[in-house]
């Protein structure tokens, strides 16, 4: 992963997040130090090793749940400079793209952000801040993949995720089976364990006018053996 001021203080304080109790006091207060543009984006990271260092323990329970939503504007794709990417299929014969800092995959974004909040630890926003160029038009693969990497080390696995593509356009029945294939391959799982559903907005606001699209997810990790 690219290294930067933001990044390092924040791989420290993950690692704090998730380390057992014994280990904290051998993380080096230095290890938090960053410049001073960055202490703002960095402080909610700070506060979360902070607040686990005080309990003195992790509670690691046999089953974790998080919920995960995200949203992004459609526009022209002239507009958008980018196309449409949904669940890392780029979706062809559409004239709309996604308006956003990286690929603005909604599904990648949106599971990513269930697996963050099922382990308690800060959403995608401030990991992976749309003020910093180095995710500037990034695939959200590598977002996702991170979460699996935080989820893998504090030692779960997916029990099952459920997806609710939330649409007006574009169709995805013809590429929901690859978006599928993706999310099981990303998420070392099974592909009983992962479920994509789609709906429309009904025609209805932003959504339904085609001037967005959404996405939710609900993911349930359980412990390895």
């Amino acid at each position: 992963m690219p290294s930067s001021p933001w990044i390092a203080a924040s791989l420290v304080a993950l690692a704090v997040l998730a380390a057992p109790a014994a280990s904290f006091s051998s993380v080096p207060t230095s290890a938090f130090k960053v410049l001073p543009q960055n202490a703002k984006a960095v402080r909610p990271l700070r506060a979360a090793a902070a607040s686990l260092r005080a309990s003195s323990a992790v509670d690691e329970p046999p089953m974790r749940i998080g919920h995960g939503w995200d949203i992004h504007r459609l526009a022209p794709l002239d507009v958008a400079g980018q196309g449409c990417v949904i669940g890392g299929v780029k979706v062809e014969d559409f004239e709309m793209g996604v308006e956003a800092h990286s690929d603005g995959d909604v599904l990648y974004h949106s599971v990513t952000d269930a697996i963050l909040g099922s382990l308690t630890l800060p959403d995608i926003g401030q990991l992976f801040p749309d003020t910093d160029p180095r995710w500037k038009g990034c695939d959200s693969e590598k977002f996702l993949d991170e979460a699996w990497r935080l989820m893998d080390e504090r030692g779960y696995k997916v029990s099952n995720l459920d997806v609710t593509l939330i649409l007006q356009r574009p169709r995805v029945s013809p590429i929901k089976d690859k978006m599928k294939a993706n999310l099981v391959r990303i998420l070392r799982t099974a592909d009983g364990r992962v479920n994509i559903k789609a709906r429309t907005h009904e025609k209805v606001d932003s959504i339904g006018e085609v001037r967005a699209l959404s996405c939710h997810a609900v993911i349930l990790l359980e412990k390895k053996a």
